[in-house]
């Protein structure tokens, strides 16, 4: 018998790889991403639960983001020249059961977008001067000043900004700073926010994604 016959699997056996679209596909509302303004390298990002009370029965994601321009960085970078803008789409929930029937989860609200797209720009933010035990505080640190800034929409931290989503103006709350930038608002539907750096958030526009395709790099 011919060697690679021994070692070859059989093509029975042969598990399909998994497909990354099949938790996107999975969600009950529609996905934003940038219009077609943007021109550049586009990828997915990640999907979540946390907020629907059918995570427990089902797959069906409450928030998630597909990414335009540099994919996040997997390491600090002495100087990070990446330029990028990711958009997070939320489901809109209302108040409801927790999944253990012991307290409620608050409706979901562009609060909720803002807090998602704050924590993504810092986890994809590696200060190139500080060790993994240091960027760990410095992130429990920043976490914390975001989400507070996340519950406060209206103060003097952010600014009014208007932007197309299907080519129609709406507002939204947009804060800059070293690290990047951050927005928040709504869409039909759906909540949406977005970080970025090296991207200008005057220049951006959201649209429905119906094709995911165009963001799997395979």
């Amino acid at each position: 018998m011919d060697a690679t016959q021994t070692t070859a699997e059989p093509a029975a056996t042969r598990r399909p790889a998994a497909d990354p679209l099949a938790a996107y596909r999975a969600a009950d509302f529609a996905w934003y991403g940038l219009d077609e303004g943007w021109t550049g390298r586009r990828w997915l990002g990640q999907v979540g639960n946390g907020q629907n009370p059918r995570a427990a029965q089902s797959d069906t994601p409450d928030y998630g983001t597909l990414g335009h321009g540099d994919e996040p960085a997997r390491g600090p970078e002495p100087r990070d020249t990446r330029r990028f803008a990711v958009v997070v789409t939320v489901a809109r929930r209302e108040v409801r059961r927790s999944a253990d029937n012991t307290g409620t989860l608050e409706a979901t609200s562009a609060s909720s977008a803002a807090w998602l797209a704050g924590a993504g720009l810092l986890a994809a933010t590696w200060p190139g001067n500080l060790d993994r035990t240091l960027r760990q505080h410095w992130l429990d640190q920043q976490s914390t000043l975001a989400w507070d800034l996340a519950d406060d929409l209206d103060g003097p931290a952010w600014s009014s900004l208007t932007l197309p989503v299907n080519g129609v103006p709406q507002p939204f709350r947009y804060r800059e700073s070293e690290y990047g930038w951050v927005l928040a608002g709504e869409a039909p539907g759906v909540l949406i926010g977005a970080y970025g750096r090296s991207v200008s958030a005057y220049g951006i526009g959201f649209t429905t994604v119906p094709d995911l395709e165009s963001y799997d790099g395979r």
